[in-house]
């Protein structure tokens, strides 16, 4: 079932490790199918380097499996969750990325510091309350806090981003450890002075409607 999508999303896993943002089988991505509605996600437990596309799980929207022979990731209710309330979503994806990560930890947003952080999401990236795994309730911590960005951090726990493609819900995760990274170590400089909201949405309408091909 889903054999297209089911290889983007392999290939895809293949950039959480490569870009340093999980650690042996921590994390996961998603996609969903627009025809079905079907969502195609990680194996539970199964390291990055041993994943193969027939390994991948696919669920419908009640997280019955409808393919595969491994359990899904313990995230699934969650995914599940967040793509009932955001329907328009295609792909999702979940890091313990090291230093956005950290500012999960502390209970702290990301401040719009950057132009990168202002063309990509377009405001500061919230961090939401703490949830806790298995159940469904860190999809309702996810919707009640990302609000219109596509990066979102939960308390002690890690990254969440969405997008309208898996590839797009991947590179937020991308980026958002990008930028976790450096107003890391600008910080260690001294205070970084955030941008004026009327210039986070100028770049941001550039950005989404004039740059690139």
């Amino acid at each position: 079932m889903l054999e297209a999508l089911r290889e983007e999303v392999w290939r895809l896993h293949l950039e959480l490790p490569k870009n340093n943002l999980v650690v042996w089988t921590g994390g996961n991505l998603s996609g969903r199918d627009a025809a079905t509605g079907n969502v195609v996600i990680k194996p539970s437990g199964v390291r990055y380097e041993e994943l193969k596309p027939e390994h991948l799980v696919v669920v419908d929207m009640d997280g019955r499996v409808l393919e595969g022979d491994l359990k899904p990731s313990s995230d699934t209710a969650s995914h599940l969750y967040i793509y009932r309330a955001r329907p328009e979503l295609r792909g999702i994806a979940h890091t313990h990325s090291t230093y956005a990560t950290a500012f999960a930890a502390v209970g702290q947003p990301i401040p719009v510091y950057l132009t990168a952080q202002a063309d990509e999401f377009g405001g500061p990236i919230p961090c939401g309350r703490f949830a806790i795994i298995g159940g469904d309730d860190i999809g309702r911590a996810v919707v009640e806090s990302i609000g219109a960005s596509p990066a979102v951090l939960l308390r002690n726990h890690g990254v969440f981003t969405v997008g309208l493609s898996p590839l797009a819900a991947i590179k937020a995760a991308i980026m958002a450890e990008d930028i976790a990274r450096t107003v890391w170590v600008a910080r260690q400089l001294g205070q970084p002075q955030e941008l004026a909201a009327a210039d986070v949405a100028k770049l941001h309408a550039r950005y989404t409607s004039v740059y690139g091909q």
